[in-house]
């Protein structure tokens, strides 16, 4: 089977309600992005932070997959498909795939301030101040804030060399060092980029847009590769 890997943002969350700090609207007018989402921010108000990401988590656990997500785990019937995303909810395990890789973290889950080893699956429930992890640490949300390292982007860099496809969804290509996995894409192999918006022009030679939001464009894409023979080819 051909190996398809899936590059999501965003654009995708959004049609299932939840936003960025660059959609603005809802929670993220209360909150500046320097209070909440960098390392400082922890260190400088952690209550704070963890009001804010207790908010969040209930938000993703309320929120459904919509139907670019429940298209791509589809997708598995046809190919191999690998998804990389940028965001934090679990959108795309709720709707059936099988093989996701999270760069930013996830919400559903929580770790040592100072420990990276220990980290447990918390769903909805809130963090508090005095959540402590057994070494007495205390209990932070597995998100990768801005100042922070992103761990997984070495799985992420030798999943796209061994795609057949990359097909990016609802990011705008600006977000780093996430943007540049495109660089991994291995010659000749097709790029599809679907986003209503425009995405960084560096890239315009070297992929087709579907110029929808991600549920259309997702269906657009998916008809194209049957028309074209591509699951059928080994």
């Amino acid at each position: 089977m051909k190996h398809i890997v899936v590059l999501t943002g965003a654009g995708i969350s959004a049609e299932s309600g939840l936003s960025t700090f660059r959609d603005k609207g809802g929670l993220w007018d209360d909150y500046a992005i320097e209070e909440v989402a960098l390392i400082h921010a922890w260190t400088a108000d952690k209550e704070k932070v963890l009001n804010f990401y207790n908010i969040r988590r209930k938000e993703a656990f309320n929120a459904e997959p919509n139907g670019a997500h429940v298209a791509l785990a589809s997708l598995e019937m046809k190919a191999n498909v690998s998804i990389i995303t940028q965001n934090v909810d679990s959108l795309h395990e709720r709707a059936g795939s099988s093989n996701v890789l999270h760069l930013h973290g996830r919400l559903d889950r929580a770790k040592s301030e100072f420990n990276e080893r220990y980290n447990i699956d918390i769903g909805s429930d809130d963090i508090r101040i005095g959540d402590l992890c057994p070494d007495g640490h205390q209990l932070r949300p597995d998100i990768v804030w801005f100042g922070e390292e992103v761990p997984n982007m070495l799985p992420a860099i030798n999943l796209v060399k061994s795609a057949d496809l990359f097909i990016v969804i609802g990011t705008s290509l600006t977000v780093y060092p996430a943007a540049s996995l495109l660089d991994y894409v291995r010659k000749n192999v097709a790029i599809y980029v679907i986003d209503p918006s425009d995405v960084h022009p560096m890239y315009a030679a070297h992929y087709k847009q579907f110029k929808q939001k991600a549920s259309a464009g997702i269906d657009m894409a998916i008809k194209e590769l049957e028309n074209s023979g591509f699951f059928s080819t080994i």
